[in-house]
């Protein structure tokens, strides 16, 4: 009688036929599976150890922790200038004014002393020198700019000007019609560009009165209030 059992590929009589044998791996005696002698100390520490997730991920930050960072960066940038922004935009006027200014005390160190000096000088009718008229208008653009830049009691006077001044600005456009646009054309000249990009200015100080006006209504409800 046969024994079936010496060949593990060929199942026993009787077995199903789409049973698989069961295969039992001897383990080597030289290496114990499970006790506590010393050969399980020495088996388990020379098998490698798998690393550890979180030393991993702290030791090389993603992609995604990166940009969360960057925008949290920028979060608080934007919160920063939105809390100062009428600041910033008083202050740089204010610097590019005072810049403006200054130049003008010198002789012919600004490119649009003369469009000034002539758009003035028809304003009061040819009445006073144009030295006079020069040195009033740096006095006057230089006085708006420190008012803008320090703010406080002085930027309502400073506005108040800045906007008078504006309305002179534009009056050239009127004033000195040939000096302003080119022939033949809607276009304006270069003197006229340097004259209408203004309103990128008058819009700025806009803002900032309104700001100011607004704050000052708030200051003097609450004070009516308490």
């Amino acid at each position: 009688m046969r024994s079936y059992t010496a060949e593990p590929s060929l199942p026993p009589p009787g077995a199903t036929p789409h049973a698989r044998p069961h295969l039992s791996i001897a383990t080597p005696a030289s290496t114990p599976v499970s006790g506590s002698g010393p050969d399980s100390t020495v088996a388990s520490a020379s098998a490698p150890r798998a690393p550890v997730p979180e030393r991993a991920a702290a030791a090389a930050p993603t992609t995604a922790t990166a940009m969360t960072a960057g925008a949290q960066a920028l979060n608080r940038l934007a919160a920063y200038i939105n809390a100062h922004s009428h600041a910033l935009l008083r202050v740089t006027v204010g610097i590019v004014f005072f810049g403006f200014g200054v130049l003008k005390l010198f002789p012919s160190a600004s490119p649009a002393e003369q469009l000034a000096v002539d758009a003035a000088t028809k304003m009061t009718l040819g009445m006073v020198p144009e030295t006079v008229l020069l040195l009033s208008l740096a006095a006057l653009e230089t006085a708006i700019g420190i008012g803008l830049i320090v703010g406080r009691r002085l930027l309502r006077p400073a506005l108040v000007a800045f906007f008078l001044h504006m309305g002179g600005v534009f009056s050239t456009l009127l004033l000195l019609p040939d000096a302003m646009w080119q022939p033949h054309s809607p276009a304006p000249t270069m003197e006229g560009q340097y004259v209408v990009k203004n309103v990128v200015l008058v819009a700025v100080c806009l803002v900032v009165a309104a700001h100011e006006w607004s704050r000052g209504d708030r200051s003097r409800a609450g004070n009516g209030a308490g």
